[in-house]
């Protein structure tokens, strides 16, 4: 919640468990793993469940993938956001870095997998607050279907992505494939990560992560 207290730590992109389920995501989309049909989902605060499927809209044709480039910066016009990025790899618990703490907003690329608007899946992680404020990622489970997620790059303009999914996913039972394996072979995809659901003090950590999944649909400057 906005300008409220977190205990030491509180508001960290995910610990325990969530690392384990977000690494085995990491390992089936590293070889390609297809998730079928995204499930059940929707848009929702971060202290929400997935509310169910929005109305239909139709969305547009997937663009052909990219050739590699570093992100630099990720817009989210209708959430305002306009972040720097920053490559990470993995930490002494093999587990993929966040944005240093200290930085609620800065995005977080997973440099070891696929470069945004590159063939595959593209992972990017975000904190949902600081233990006073909110961060990036605090009202990205409120975006819908059909909205617009651009990634500048380097030296080559922004690949611009159409979001497709959201979902609040409990841990209990946190489906990997579902998560992180592509929608749909041969695409561009692009996956936002955050903490959603509650904020447990004693455990340190919240409930749920929501997944925001997007695929390219065109460039801009």
């Amino acid at each position: 919640m906005p300008d409220q207290e977190r205990s030491p730590g509180g508001g960290r992109l995910m610990t325990g468990i969530a690392w384990a389920v977000l690494l085995l995501g990491l390992w089936l989309w590293g070889r390609e793993a297809t998730g079928g049909p995204a499930g059940t989902a929707g848009p929702a605060t971060g202290d929400m469940a997935a509310a169910g499927r929005p109305p239909h809209r139709d969305l547009p044709p997937a663009h052909a993938p990219l050739d590699d480039a570093l992100p630099r910066r990720l817009d989210i016009p209708h959430l305002g956001i306009e972040a720097p990025v920053t490559a990470g790899g993995l930490d002494p618990a093999g587990a993929p870095e966040p944005p240093p703490f200290g930085r609620p907003g800065t995005v977080g690329w997973y440099a070891a997998g696929t470069a945004p608007g590159a063939a595959g899946t593209a992972l990017m992680v975000g904190h949902v607050d600081t233990e006073t404020r909110p961060a990036v990622f605090y009202k990205l489970s409120t975006l819908k279907p059909g909205e617009t997620i651009r990634v500048v790059r380097d030296g080559t303009g922004a690949a611009e992505f159409t979001v497709d999914d959201v979902q609040v996913l409990t841990r209990d039972g946190f489906d990997a494939r579902q998560a992180y394996g592509p929608h749909r072979t041969g695409r561009a995809e692009l996956r936002l990560i955050t903490c959603g659901g509650t904020f447990d003090r004693t455990t340190d950590s919240y409930s749920a992560n929501v997944v925001v999944s997007a695929y390219l649909t065109g460039t801009g400057p």
